[in-house]
């Protein structure tokens, strides 16, 4: 439950995905898996005088998976889903801004969470930037504090798409570090496999031949291509043709793809 003083700083989500759920590289999700490990088994790796690791940088372009890691930690863990509200995290004046961060890391302190930054770049640029402030700076020093607080059970994770933009001393930070990047065709080829097998009709496309045709969209880009689909399947229905359907969509996102020049 988010205390009313933090209402403004956090939202509460209830998280559904889980790691099953996601088309995951191999390395990401055992590592995933032994992170849930260690949070669940904290006082063994305790009497041992170890700490479970808690702090997890994501980075890699948008729609890729980040978030739903960020969802399938809590989910796992069975425990809430804090996304932090940057709208109402930044004050406009001097000191505000390290204020309210401490407010929010002094509530998730006090309970079994995974606090979720997304775009975390917003705050955790990097200091030696020229053009950034002297305010900018000191918001940086203060999460790095406030991250160096978290106690083991407050699982921190951070997403971005920009992870250049990032200071150098927020990388050291972070136990566990992994990349999003565009999926690969053989990722592409088992979301469709699984697309194929939960939609009512054969869709006339082998998986592996739709993968080759939207390579280079995202995870995100490619539900939305399923979700156009279904769509269009139903508002056809009695007579729906799933792979005229396909067919027609296909040309569609290929068109969409194009970048036009600038005039």
């Amino acid at each position: 439950m988010v205390d009313d003083r933090v209402q403004g700083l956090l939202y509460e989500q209830t998280p559904k995905q889980r790691f099953d759920d996601l088309i995951l590289a191999d390395t990401v999700r055992t590592a995933c898996i032994e992170l849930v490990e260690e949070q669940n088994r904290r006082d063994l790796l305790h009497s041992y005088g170890l700490d479970a690791r808690n702090r997890i940088l994501l980075t890699g372009p948008p729609g890729n998976g980040k978030t739903s890691v960020a969802e399938a930690f809590a989910t796992e863990l069975a425990v809430p889903l804090l996304t932090v509200r940057y709208e109402g995290l930044i004050g406009s004046y001097l000191g505000e801004t390290s204020a309210r961060l401490k407010l929010l890391f002094d509530h998730v302190r006090t309970q079994h969470c995974v606090l979720f930054f997304d775009e975390f770049d917003t705050v955790g640029k990097e200091r030696g930037d020229q053009h950034e402030t002297g305010e900018i700076k000191r918001v940086v020093s203060s999460l790095l504090l406030q991250i160096d607080r978290l106690p083991p059970y407050v699982i921190v994770v951070t997403a971005t798409n920009h992870p250049e933009l990032l200071d150098r001393a927020v990388w050291r930070r972070f136990q566990l570090r992994m990349n999003f990047p565009l999926p690969t065709r053989q990722q592409l080829e088992l979301w469709f496999c699984k697309f194929a097998k939960d939609f009512p009709s054969p869709l006339g496309y082998a998986p592996r031949t739709l993968a080759d045709k939207l390579h280079g969209l995202s995870f995100a880009e490619v539900e939305e291509f399923g979700s156009d689909i279904l769509r269009r399947y139903v508002l056809a229905l009695p007579a729906a043709d799933t792979p005229s359907i396909i067919r027609e969509l296909l040309v569609q996102w290929k068109a969409r793809s194009i970048v036009y020049p600038s005039k």
